[in-house]
Protein backbone atom coordinates (compact mmCIF):
# COMPACT_ATOMS: atom_id res chain seq x y z
CA UNK A 1 0.00 0.00 0.00
CA UNK A 2 1.44 3.34 -0.90
CA UNK A 3 0.83 6.57 0.45
CA UNK A 4 0.31 9.65 -2.05
CA UNK A 5 -0.53 13.66 -1.68
CA UNK A 6 -3.42 14.79 -3.71
CA UNK A 7 -6.23 17.86 -3.98
CA UNK A 8 -10.02 17.02 -3.76
CA UNK A 9 -11.63 18.18 -6.66
CA UNK A 10 -14.53 16.46 -6.32
CA UNK A 11 -16.60 15.74 -2.96
CA UNK A 12 -20.47 14.01 -2.79
CA UNK A 13 -20.06 12.69 0.72
CA UNK A 14 -19.26 9.58 1.18
CA UNK A 15 -17.37 9.76 -2.34
CA UNK A 16 -14.55 11.89 -3.06
CA UNK A 17 -12.48 12.47 -6.57
CA UNK A 18 -8.72 13.09 -5.30
CA UNK A 19 -5.75 14.69 -8.33
CA UNK A 20 -2.67 12.81 -7.11
CA UNK A 21 -0.44 15.31 -7.26
CA UNK A 22 2.24 15.71 -10.47
CA UNK A 23 0.16 14.10 -12.28
CA UNK A 24 -3.25 13.76 -14.41
CA UNK A 25 -4.45 10.50 -12.55
CA UNK A 26 -7.53 11.10 -10.54
CA UNK A 27 -8.28 8.48 -7.79
CA UNK A 28 -12.01 7.96 -6.11
CA UNK A 29 -11.30 8.08 -2.55
CA UNK A 30 -13.46 6.94 0.56
CA UNK A 31 -13.06 8.13 3.91
CA UNK A 32 -11.35 6.70 6.81
CA UNK A 33 -13.51 6.07 10.33
CA UNK A 34 -11.29 8.18 12.38
CA UNK A 35 -11.16 10.99 10.30
CA UNK A 36 -15.42 11.13 10.72
CA UNK A 37 -14.60 11.24 14.56
CA UNK A 38 -11.91 13.79 14.84
CA UNK A 39 -14.48 16.28 16.47
CA UNK A 40 -14.77 18.40 12.61
CA UNK A 41 -19.02 18.80 14.13
CA UNK A 42 -19.14 19.13 9.77
CA UNK A 43 -21.53 17.76 7.39
CA UNK A 44 -18.33 17.44 5.42
CA UNK A 45 -15.31 16.77 6.83
CA UNK A 46 -13.65 16.57 3.54
CA UNK A 47 -14.25 19.58 1.12
CA UNK A 48 -13.05 20.55 -2.47
CA UNK A 49 -9.64 22.19 -2.17
CA UNK A 50 -8.44 20.18 0.41
CA UNK A 51 -4.65 18.72 0.45
CA UNK A 52 -4.99 15.33 1.58
CA UNK A 53 -2.83 12.11 1.97
CA UNK A 54 -4.24 9.18 0.03
CA UNK A 55 -3.45 5.01 0.28
CA UNK A 56 -3.76 2.84 -2.35
CA UNK A 57 -3.09 -0.19 -3.15
CA UNK A 58 -0.89 -1.35 -5.95
CA UNK A 59 -2.98 -1.29 -8.98
CA UNK A 60 -6.22 -0.49 -7.28
CA UNK A 61 -8.57 1.99 -9.19
CA UNK A 62 -9.66 3.77 -5.68
CA UNK A 63 -8.37 4.86 -2.86
CA UNK A 64 -8.84 5.98 1.02
CA UNK A 65 -7.99 9.09 2.48
CA UNK A 66 -6.30 8.75 5.98
CA UNK A 67 -5.54 12.49 6.77
CA UNK A 68 -6.40 16.06 5.88
CA UNK A 69 -3.50 18.96 5.36
CA UNK A 70 -3.90 21.85 7.26
CA UNK A 71 -6.34 24.25 5.58
CA UNK A 72 -4.71 27.96 5.14
CA UNK A 73 -9.07 29.23 4.70
CA UNK A 74 -12.15 28.50 4.37
CA UNK A 75 -16.16 29.52 3.37
CA UNK A 76 -18.56 27.99 6.06
CA UNK A 77 -22.06 28.39 5.95
CA UNK A 78 -24.52 27.14 8.94
CA UNK A 79 -25.97 23.85 8.06
CA UNK A 80 -29.44 23.62 6.74
CA UNK A 81 -28.99 19.71 8.29
CA UNK A 82 -29.92 20.56 12.16
CA UNK A 83 -28.19 17.51 13.18
CA UNK A 84 -25.00 19.09 12.58
CA UNK A 85 -23.63 22.91 12.89
CA UNK A 86 -21.84 23.71 9.70
CA UNK A 87 -21.27 23.32 6.21
CA UNK A 88 -18.16 24.06 4.47
CA UNK A 89 -17.91 24.97 0.50
CA UNK A 90 -14.93 24.64 -0.27
CA UNK A 91 -10.91 25.10 1.16
CA UNK A 92 -7.73 26.79 0.24
CA UNK A 93 -9.21 29.23 -2.40
CA UNK A 94 -7.57 32.57 -3.19
CA UNK A 95 -10.97 34.43 -4.04
CA UNK A 96 -14.29 33.99 -3.99
CA UNK A 97 -16.91 35.29 -6.52
CA UNK A 98 -20.68 36.01 -5.09
CA UNK A 99 -23.16 35.37 -8.52
CA UNK A 100 -25.74 37.93 -8.23
CA UNK A 101 -28.86 38.84 -9.92
CA UNK A 102 -31.28 41.87 -10.13
CA UNK A 103 -34.02 39.82 -11.03
CA UNK A 104 -34.54 36.18 -12.13
CA UNK A 105 -34.02 35.11 -9.31
CA UNK A 106 -33.36 38.28 -6.74
CA UNK A 107 -30.33 37.87 -5.27
CA UNK A 108 -30.84 40.35 -1.26
CA UNK A 109 -28.89 42.69 -0.10
CA UNK A 110 -28.56 40.91 3.13
CA UNK A 111 -27.90 37.36 1.64
CA UNK A 112 -24.96 39.33 -0.22
CA UNK A 113 -23.95 41.00 3.19
CA UNK A 114 -23.73 37.05 4.65
CA UNK A 115 -21.40 36.04 2.35
CA UNK A 116 -18.71 39.42 2.57
CA UNK A 117 -19.12 38.93 5.91
CA UNK A 118 -18.01 35.32 6.02
CA UNK A 119 -15.69 36.02 3.15
CA UNK A 120 -14.13 39.07 5.36
CA UNK A 121 -13.93 36.79 8.64
CA UNK A 122 -11.30 34.18 6.93
CA UNK A 123 -9.84 37.07 4.66
CA UNK A 124 -10.56 35.94 1.44
CA UNK A 125 -10.67 38.42 -0.95
CA UNK A 126 -14.81 38.93 -2.25
CA UNK A 127 -15.74 39.97 -5.36
CA UNK A 128 -19.47 40.76 -6.50
CA UNK A 129 -20.65 39.22 -10.39
CA UNK A 130 -23.83 41.16 -11.06
CA UNK A 131 -25.04 38.56 -13.96
CA UNK A 132 -27.94 38.47 -16.29
CA UNK A 133 -27.50 42.46 -17.05
CA UNK A 134 -28.99 42.17 -20.35
CA UNK A 135 -32.18 41.31 -18.29
CA UNK A 136 -32.18 44.68 -16.55
CA UNK A 137 -33.85 47.35 -18.27
CA UNK A 138 -35.59 50.90 -16.07
CA UNK A 139 -36.31 50.35 -12.56
CA UNK A 140 -33.67 47.05 -12.46
CA UNK A 141 -30.87 49.36 -14.44
CA UNK A 142 -31.30 52.20 -11.54
CA UNK A 143 -30.70 49.33 -9.07
CA UNK A 144 -28.23 47.72 -10.55
CA UNK A 145 -26.26 51.22 -10.54
CA UNK A 146 -27.56 51.41 -6.67
CA UNK A 147 -25.88 48.30 -5.65
CA UNK A 148 -22.65 48.90 -7.85
CA UNK A 149 -21.85 52.12 -6.14
CA UNK A 150 -22.40 50.86 -2.69
CA UNK A 151 -20.19 47.94 -2.51
CA UNK A 152 -17.81 49.53 -4.82
CA UNK A 153 -17.75 52.44 -2.74
CA UNK A 154 -17.04 50.37 -0.06
CA UNK A 155 -13.88 48.58 -1.62
CA UNK A 156 -15.33 45.78 -3.46
CA UNK A 157 -14.96 44.47 -7.19
CA UNK A 158 -18.15 44.45 -9.10
CA UNK A 159 -18.37 42.98 -12.40
CA UNK A 160 -21.10 43.38 -14.77
CA UNK A 161 -21.67 40.21 -16.38
CA UNK A 162 -23.94 38.32 -19.10
CA UNK A 163 -23.16 34.77 -20.10
CA UNK A 164 -25.79 35.01 -23.49
CA UNK A 165 -24.84 38.24 -24.60
CA UNK A 166 -20.92 37.85 -23.70
CA UNK A 167 -20.48 41.36 -21.63
CA UNK A 168 -18.08 41.11 -19.17
CA UNK A 169 -16.57 38.10 -19.85
CA UNK A 170 -12.85 38.80 -20.88
CA UNK A 171 -12.44 40.71 -17.07
CA UNK A 172 -14.06 38.13 -15.58
CA UNK A 173 -11.63 35.50 -17.14
CA UNK A 174 -9.18 37.81 -16.26
CA UNK A 175 -9.86 37.88 -12.75
CA UNK A 176 -9.79 34.31 -12.61
CA UNK A 177 -6.58 33.88 -14.05
CA UNK A 178 -3.83 31.78 -11.99
CA UNK A 179 -5.89 31.88 -8.96
CA UNK A 180 -8.38 29.50 -7.07
CA UNK A 181 -11.85 31.05 -7.35
CA UNK A 182 -14.92 29.91 -5.95
CA UNK A 183 -18.05 30.52 -7.24
CA UNK A 184 -21.24 30.97 -4.85
CA UNK A 185 -24.79 32.06 -5.12
CA UNK A 186 -28.49 31.77 -5.36
CA UNK A 187 -29.55 28.81 -7.91
CA UNK A 188 -30.71 30.39 -11.40
CA UNK A 189 -28.33 33.14 -10.73
CA UNK A 190 -26.04 31.75 -13.73
CA UNK A 191 -23.03 30.49 -11.98
CA UNK A 192 -22.48 27.24 -14.44
CA UNK A 193 -23.46 29.42 -17.59
CA UNK A 194 -20.62 32.37 -16.79
CA UNK A 195 -18.43 28.79 -15.86
CA UNK A 196 -19.18 27.33 -19.55
CA UNK A 197 -18.83 30.25 -21.18
CA UNK A 198 -15.20 31.23 -19.92
CA UNK A 199 -14.44 27.84 -20.42
CA UNK A 200 -16.78 26.01 -23.26
CA UNK A 201 -15.16 22.70 -23.13
CA UNK A 202 -16.75 21.97 -19.60
CA UNK A 203 -20.54 21.86 -20.53
CA UNK A 204 -21.46 22.33 -17.22
CA UNK A 205 -25.46 21.47 -16.89
CA UNK A 206 -27.53 24.47 -16.81
CA UNK A 207 -30.55 24.85 -15.21
CA UNK A 208 -34.28 27.14 -15.81
CA UNK A 209 -35.72 29.17 -13.74
CA UNK A 210 -39.03 28.31 -12.31
CA UNK A 211 -41.83 30.45 -13.63
CA UNK A 212 -43.80 29.88 -10.07
CA UNK A 213 -41.58 31.23 -8.03
CA UNK A 214 -39.01 33.14 -9.99
CA UNK A 215 -36.15 30.86 -8.68
CA UNK A 216 -33.31 29.04 -9.99
CA UNK A 217 -33.53 25.02 -9.52
CA UNK A 218 -30.67 23.09 -8.93
CA UNK A 219 -28.50 21.36 -11.46
CA UNK A 220 -25.26 21.55 -9.49
CA UNK A 221 -25.16 18.89 -6.80
CA UNK A 222 -22.16 18.92 -5.63
CA UNK A 223 -19.25 21.17 -5.41
CA UNK A 224 -16.28 20.36 -7.78
CA UNK A 225 -12.99 22.08 -9.14
CA UNK A 226 -12.91 22.68 -12.78
CA UNK A 227 -9.20 23.48 -13.91
CA UNK A 228 -9.29 26.51 -16.33
CA UNK A 229 -7.02 27.48 -19.56
CA UNK A 230 -6.05 30.72 -17.88
CA UNK A 231 -4.10 28.57 -15.38
CA UNK A 232 -6.53 29.00 -12.56
CA UNK A 233 -9.23 26.65 -11.17
CA UNK A 234 -12.57 27.52 -10.29
CA UNK A 235 -14.87 25.38 -7.56
CA UNK A 236 -18.61 25.68 -8.29
CA UNK A 237 -20.56 25.16 -5.84
CA UNK A 238 -23.97 24.19 -5.36
CA UNK A 239 -27.28 27.16 -5.35
CA UNK A 240 -28.28 28.25 -1.82
CA UNK A 241 -31.20 29.70 -0.82
CA UNK A 242 -30.04 30.86 2.56
CA UNK A 243 -26.20 31.84 4.15
CA UNK A 244 -26.59 31.18 7.72
CA UNK A 245 -23.54 32.81 9.48
CA UNK A 246 -21.43 30.74 11.86
CA UNK A 247 -18.20 31.20 13.62
CA UNK A 248 -18.61 34.73 14.06
CA UNK A 249 -18.32 36.69 17.02
CA UNK A 250 -20.83 39.10 18.11
CA UNK A 251 -18.22 41.56 19.71
CA UNK A 252 -16.52 41.52 16.12
CA UNK A 253 -19.23 41.36 13.52
CA UNK A 254 -18.49 45.33 13.16
CA UNK A 255 -14.22 44.04 12.06
CA UNK A 256 -16.48 42.41 9.39
CA UNK A 257 -17.98 45.69 7.74
CA UNK A 258 -15.00 47.68 6.39
CA UNK A 259 -16.55 51.20 6.19
CA UNK A 260 -18.27 50.31 9.53
CA UNK A 261 -15.47 49.01 11.12
CA UNK A 262 -13.40 51.81 9.93
CA UNK A 263 -15.70 54.43 11.66
CA UNK A 264 -15.26 52.45 15.07
CA UNK A 265 -11.85 53.60 16.37
CA UNK A 266 -13.45 57.40 17.17
CA UNK A 267 -16.80 55.94 19.09
CA UNK A 268 -16.58 57.67 22.55
CA UNK A 269 -16.95 53.74 24.34
CA UNK A 270 -14.50 51.27 22.85
CA UNK A 271 -16.08 48.05 23.14
CA UNK A 272 -19.60 50.17 21.45
CA UNK A 273 -22.05 47.94 19.64
CA UNK A 274 -22.91 50.67 17.40
CA UNK A 275 -26.51 50.29 18.03
CA UNK A 276 -27.39 52.59 20.57
CA UNK A 277 -24.34 54.09 22.59
CA UNK A 278 -24.26 57.85 22.46
CA UNK A 279 -21.01 59.36 20.67
CA UNK A 280 -21.06 56.59 18.22
CA UNK A 281 -19.47 57.59 15.70
CA UNK A 282 -20.93 54.55 13.21
CA UNK A 283 -24.54 55.74 13.77
CA UNK A 284 -23.15 59.38 12.88
CA UNK A 285 -21.36 58.08 9.87
CA UNK A 286 -24.99 56.47 8.86
CA UNK A 287 -26.86 59.61 9.16
CA UNK A 288 -24.30 61.63 7.36
CA UNK A 289 -24.59 59.13 4.37
CA UNK A 290 -21.22 58.16 4.70
CA UNK A 291 -22.06 54.65 5.42
CA UNK A 292 -24.47 53.26 3.64
CA UNK A 293 -27.91 52.39 5.70
CA UNK A 294 -28.68 49.50 3.82
CA UNK A 295 -25.38 47.94 5.05
CA UNK A 296 -26.01 49.59 8.68
CA UNK A 297 -29.17 48.22 8.89
CA UNK A 298 -27.60 44.58 8.08
CA UNK A 299 -25.49 45.04 10.22
CA UNK A 300 -27.49 45.83 13.12
CA UNK A 301 -30.47 43.22 12.14
CA UNK A 302 -27.83 40.61 12.56
CA UNK A 303 -26.25 41.67 15.64
CA UNK A 304 -29.90 41.91 17.34
CA UNK A 305 -30.81 38.27 16.16
CA UNK A 306 -31.21 36.19 18.84
CA UNK A 307 -30.34 33.47 17.51
CA UNK A 308 -27.06 33.04 19.74
CA UNK A 309 -26.13 29.52 17.09
CA UNK A 310 -24.24 31.16 14.52
CA UNK A 311 -21.49 32.81 16.83
CA UNK A 312 -18.19 31.16 17.62
CA UNK A 313 -18.66 28.31 20.43
CA UNK A 314 -15.89 26.50 19.73
CA UNK A 315 -12.93 25.84 17.11
CA UNK A 316 -14.06 23.88 14.07
CA UNK A 317 -11.28 23.82 11.82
Amino acid sequence: MELYSGLVIRSTGGQNSVKLDNTDRVIECSIRGKIRLKGIRSTNPIVVGDHVKVQIEENAEQGVIVSIDERRNYIIRRSINLSKESHILASNIDQVFLVATISEPTTTLMFIDRVLITAEAYSIPAKIIFNKVDLCTGPLLDKLAEYVTTYEEIGYKCLITSSTKGIGIEELNAEMSNKISMFTGHSGVGKSSLINTIEPGLTLKVGAISDAHSQGKHTTTFASMLELNNGGYVVDTPGIRAFGLLEIDREELSHYFPEIFAKSDNCRFHNCSHIHEPGCKVIEAVENGEIPFSRYDNYATIYLDKDDEKYRTDDYS
